[in-house]
């Protein structure tokens, strides 16, 4: 048997391999599926991952302030399913002291650059330690992107209507705009495959014991207000196996309104199939939960939050079925947070959290300059060698 590049002696004994503890550590401001396909590929390095999370005034300093607050921050991260436990408090810098305090081989970051508010890699000393390890970026979505789509959506997310003055300075900033994209998340440069949806799912079906229990929404920008929502579902059976069904972008800006959905079908199915509650997700469902959809997954408890619930088309209520059944009931999240709320923060701070982004973005781009002079420097010495 091989484990970390030991091999097992002939003849002795097997012994049990020391689990490999993984560190990751970050913001998590605004946490979204880029986060969590992170988390996911640090888990797959090893067999047990810690999460640090950075105070809000660490990031303050280093970044800008934060969308969350901390206490946010720390409960969404433990509701990722592939981390095992989370490390409030994380230094902004990592150093060889937290692998050490925290018992961990190596710690992980995406293919990007973190810096410090002086320009200084924050994983210097780790990476000359060799105790550094990479994974990919999930394209298509960053922090600042989602930001810049908030920022956006309060005069063109989905639309395509002639750009004034305001809306054009916010495009340039973010360098995306709304012309050529999908009507109804006109920003998001997401691209979803099959693939990815493997990785995220759990690929379990319900087994005799468990109780099925199906929620529906739209589920944007995947937050605290929804976790909470669905720990408290998952509170409500010994064995619950939460089904939670998607409406397709169409659907949800009918009952939204304004330019909502924020987040395309595809990247709310990988944000929400991340949740440590959630065991299936059904992509675009149909708004009114029908017969045939609690027959086809056997439903037997269907709950909604306190959140007011918009009519069918018709005029039908979309919980029609369900209540007739005896099977409907309202939870109370204990949680007020919406995904309009996070909007407003947003669109309330718009001015500091553009700063935050446009030095973020300055900051990264004169590293990237620097290290193409030190490359282009030595290419000359090699050639006159």
């Amino acid at each position: 048997m091989l484990r970390n590049g030991a091999a097992q002696a002939s003849g002795s004994p097997a012994a049990a391999p020391r689990p490999v503890r993984v560190w990751c550590d970050g913001c998590y401001d605004m946490v979204h599926y880029g986060h969590s396909n992170q988390l996911r590929q640090a888990r797959a390095m090893g067999d047990y991952l810690i999460v640090g999370i950075h105070t809000d005034e660490e990031i303050a300093k280093h970044k800008g302030p934060p969308v969350f607050t901390q206490e946010e921050r720390y409960k969404m991260v433990q509701a990722i399913k592939w981390v095992d436990e989370i490390a409030p408090r994380a230094p902004y810098v990592s150093t060889l002291e937290t692998l050490d305090k925290y018992n961990c081989d190596f710690c992980v970051h995406g293919n990007d650059i973190t810096l410090t508010v002086d320009g200084k890699d924050t994983y210097e000393e780790v990476k000359a330690a060799g105790r550094y390890r990479e994974c990919n970026r999930t394209q298509g979505v960053s922090t600042t992107d989602l930001v810049g789509r908030m920022l956006l959506m309060t005069k063109a997310h989905h639309s395509n209507i002639d750009e004034d003055l305001d809306y054009r300075k916010h495009k340039d900033n973010f360098g995306k705009g709304p012309k050529g994209h999908s009507p109804w998340t006109g920003v998001s440069q997401f691209l979803q495959t099959s693939q990815k949806i493997i990785q995220f799912a759990s690929g379990k079906e319900p087994q005799p014991g468990d109780t099925i229990i199906y929620v529906a929404g739209a589920f944007d920008l995947f937050h605290i207000g929804h976790v909470d929502f669905l720990e408290k579902v998952h509170l409500l059976a010994k064995r619950p196996y939460i089904i939670v069904g998607l409406h397709f972008d169409q659907e949800v800006n009918r009952y939204k309104g304004k330019n909502y959905p924020i987040m395309n079908i595809h990247e709310r199915t990988l944000s929400v199939l991340a949740c440590r509650y959630v065991s299936e997700v059904v992509i675009g469902a149909p708004y009114a939960v029908t017969a045939d959809l609690l027959d086809h997954f056997k439903v037997e408890l269907v709950c909604h939050g306190l959140t007011e619930v918009v009519p069918d088309k018709d005029g039908s209520d979309p919980y029609q079925e369900p209540k007739r059944r005896g099977i409907f009931q309202l939870v109370d999240s204990g949680s007020n947070l919406t995904t309009d709320l996070i909007v407003q923060r947003i669109i309330k701070n718009r001015l500091e959290f553009e700063a935050r982004n446009q030095k973020k973005e300055a900051k990264e781009l004169a590293v990237l300059e620097a290290m193409k002079k030190t490359e282009e420097e030595e290419h000359k010495k090699g050639l006159q060698g």
